[in-house]
């Protein structure tokens, strides 16, 4: 059992006494809705495909998390990137080491800070029905998308890859034969950050449609560069950067059984990497040193990202009366990666001390992934109904690191590999409708997966052990869940699932050999309440879970020297719960607000790492002068992580007068695999404000906003093997946006 204090158990048991009150006190009266609520203000009916069908989110056996609508829009207005979603929904947490390029998605606490090329992720990111498989692939701009849907727990006998942590799923609006019609929204923002996207539906026949869709987004470099620690050898600044993606789809819908929907897009990212700050962060504390300004950085190195990604995909149905057949086409590929910089984050002269010069870039000469998914759905009348079928994924993948003079800009070594990775499962789910009031579900999938690993460049490094290895593993996965309707508006469910995420093969570097972390295997239990509430003016969703990892894969990062090694970890625990909320208090006034409680555990008494270079090490040490690292939280893992938003309207003149806020908390987290007073994250508040007025029936809306108002400024990731190297998130920004239908 895992242990949690008595503070912990108490908020635990409270938020499932709070979620379980709201829900089971109104079931009487909810009983009486015959008929889907008319009365003003009821909140509207949302849907997910967390099944792969579409169905009403309160019948779903998952946990799941939606967000679409006003809500998106707001949290993109400052021209972020996909980290924006890190702590807007429960148990989600999104990072990245490299800046808006290699995201690292989190859920439930559970995910991976593995920063090579080649990394895996338990968490599975789903772009319109194709999976992302490399990180690289998984930071494509968030525009014109329908929604966005987080599906926590193990999504394996649905979802094909990696997914015993779960789902983050893109669903992209798409074209209509009904008229032609679109959007344009543009936005200019402290720093001149600009944000502009747009989108065009054009029914070209009776059978064919076409949406284009297009985003522009522009930073200056604002961060002033010195050479000198006295900032008078000025440098070029930093930490802007341009990013363009396109996205083009055909529709194809004949007045038969066959429709098509094709799709094109591409995403071309430049301006600064990550900019890794010497001395950071306080000796002893988790604090910004004093004095410094995160404004101005003094280094020696270049620093520069630059990024194309293209893909293309088919989806294709066919309606066969008593059944569908589905088939899932994706290309991605990864034309040109180079993300260069200083990861001691100085100079030789400071500031503060400085043990040795590091200067590298993370590249990707080519990556091409193909996926092929054919899924049969039945669409019996009677009270069992399926769908299974089969999926075929192939990536091959050629990049490395490159180490640099950053005294000259010379190159002085160069370490390259290629991955071939091919895998291929079966899968089948089936649902059964026991009585009018209980549904039954299960599912079963069936893995292969194969990597073969080689080194393919080396100049300069003496590699030790072999230069190549390959694995492959099989595995079966399986769910099952039932869902009881208390009420007509209001449900509970129980599921128990087990998900799989193949071996990991990380490259060599100077001293440490090519790594090989086993599979690891995940069974989850949760049990859960979804209601709608007060003539559907309320809704509430609350989650408990309990999971256990076996062999979990971990990355040892740095220590003392720049490495990324791999490593399992016996078993990790994590267990906690989910709370949901959103309430249309009036037709004016309407507020949502989430949390989650996520603890996790490593349990593993014979698992050490190497400590860090120079910081305060507050896990035990063995006689190996090692870090014990039994019994710690998971990196990058929150406990706590809490929403709200509201909006409030008014009408004036021909149109509405808006305010809308939003608010997110994440509790502390630790960047490594051990705990350091230097190296754990604060607990960080971010607030946005939107003020603005539409009309024209919404054709046209006119905002002011603001993003992380409070400017609360955070630590939220470090390098460990040299110095107090660290850096932080977004800063504080003002903007002004218009938008327009047409």
């Amino acid at each position: 059992m895992i242990k949690m204090s008595k503070m912990h158990r108490r908020v635990v048991h409270a938020h499932a006494l709070l979620a379980l009150g709201a829900a089971f006190p109104a079931g009487s009266a909810l009983a009486q809705e015959a008929a889907p609520a008319a009365s003003t203000g009821a909140l509207q009916t949302v849907t997910v495909t967390a099944q792969r069908r579409t169905e009403n989110i309160r019948d779903v056996p998952v946990s799941v998390s939606a967000l679409r609508g006003e809500k998106l829009d707001v949290l993109v207005s400052g021209g972020e990137d996909i980290r924006l979603l890190a702590g807007k929904l429960p148990s989600l947490n999104v990072e990245s080491s490299n800046g808006r390029t290699f995201p690292r998605f989190y859920i439930r606490g559970y995910g991976n800070t593995d920063f090579n090329t080649f990394a895996s992720q338990p968490v599975s990111l789903i772009y319109d029905d194709v999976v992302q498989e490399n990180p690289i692939l998984k930071g494509f701009p968030i525009f014109d998308l329908q929604s966005v849907e987080v599906l926590r727990g193990p999504q394996g006998t649905l979802f094909g890859r990696n997914t015993p942590a779960g789902v983050v799923k893109f669903e992209s609006e798409k074209p209509s034969l009904n008229k032609l019609e679109g959007y344009y929204n543009a936005s200019i923002a402290t720093h001149n950050t600009i944000n502009v996207d747009g989108a065009v539906n054009v029914p070209l026949s009776k059978e064919w449609a076409m949406r284009f869709s297009a985003l522009r987004q522009h930073r200056d470099d604002y961060v002033e560069n010195f050479a000198d620690l006295a900032q008078t050898q000025k440098r070029g600044d930093l930490d802007g950067y341009n990013e363009h993606a396109e996205r083009v789809q055909f529709l194809y819908k004949p007045a038969g059984a066959f429709s098509a929907l094709f799709n094109l897009h591409q995403r071309t990212t430049s301006g600064s990497a990550r900019l890794f700050r010497a001395n950071l962060i306080r000796k002893g504390t988790n604090d910004i040193a004093d004095g410094l300004d995160l404004d101005r950085i003094v280094t020696n190195a270049q620093n520069f990202q630059n990024l194309t990604t293209r893909g293309a995909n088919a989806r294709l149905s066919w309606d066969l009366g008593d059944y569908k057949l589905y088939s899932v086409t994706g290309y991605e590929t990864i034309g040109d990666y180079n993300s260069r910089g200083d990861i001691d984050g100085g100079t030789p002269a400071g500031p503060g001390f400085i043990p040795f010069q590091v200067e590298t870039a993370s590249k990707i000469e080519d990556l091409k992934q193909y996926s092929q998914e054919v899924r049969l759905e039945s669409e019996y009348a009677g009270p069992l109904n399926w769908q299974a079928g089969v999926y075929w994924f192939d990536e091959s993948a050629t990049g490395g690191s490159d180490n640099f003079s950053s005294t000259t800009g010379a190159r002085t070594s160069r370490l390259f590999s290629r991955q071939d990775n091919t895998a291929w499962a079966v899968f089948g789910s089936a649902t059964y409708k026991v009585s009018s009031v209980f549904d039954v579900r299960g599912g079963l999938r069936y893995t292969k997966d194969k990597k073969d690993f080689n080194t393919v460049v080396n100049e300069n490094v003496v590699q030790i052990g072999d230069t190549g290895v390959n694995t492959s593993k099989a595995k079966v996965s399986w769910d099952l869940s039932g869902t009881y309707k208390l009420t007509p508006s209001v449900n509970v469910y129980g599921r128990v699932a087990t998900g799989f995420r193949a071996p990991s093969i990380a490259a060599a570097s100077a001293s440490v050999p090519i790594t090989v972390a086993d599979a690891e295997t995940i069974t989850s239990v949760e049990a859960g309440v979804k209601a709608d509430l007060f003539d559907r003016r309320g809704r509430v969703a609350f989650s408990v879970y309990d999971y256990t990892v076996k062999d979990q894969q971990l990355t040892v990062v740095g220590g003392n020297s720049n490495v990324n090694r791999l490593i399992n970890a016996d078993k990790t625990k994590g267990r906690g719960v989910e709370l949901d909320v959103e309430a249309a208090i009036s037709p004016s006034l309407r507020v949502t607000g989430s949390t989650s409680y996520n603890y996790t555990q490593i349990r593993d008494a014979s698992l050490s790492v190497n400590r860090c270079g120079s910081c305060t090490i507050l896990d035990p040490i063995n006689a190996a002068n090692r870090v014990v690292i039994n019994g710690n939280m998971l990196p990058q893992a929150p406990r706590w992580i809490v929403n709200a938003t509201a909006r409030w309207s008014a009408p004036v003149a021909d149109g509405e007068v808006f305010v809308f806020t939003d608010w997110s908390y994440r509790s502390k987290i630790n960047f490594f695999l051990y705990e350091a007073a230097e190296f754990t994250g604060k607990p960080l508040t971010e607030g946005g404000l939107r003020l603005g007025y539409t009309w024209a029936n919404g054709k046209y809306e006119a905002a002011v906003f603001g993003r992380n108002i409070l400017d609360q400024r955070r630590i939220t990731g470090a390098i460990d093997f040299n110095n107090l190297t660290g850096f932080t998130n977004e800063p504080r920004t003002w903007g002004v946006q218009f938008k327009g239908n047409f």
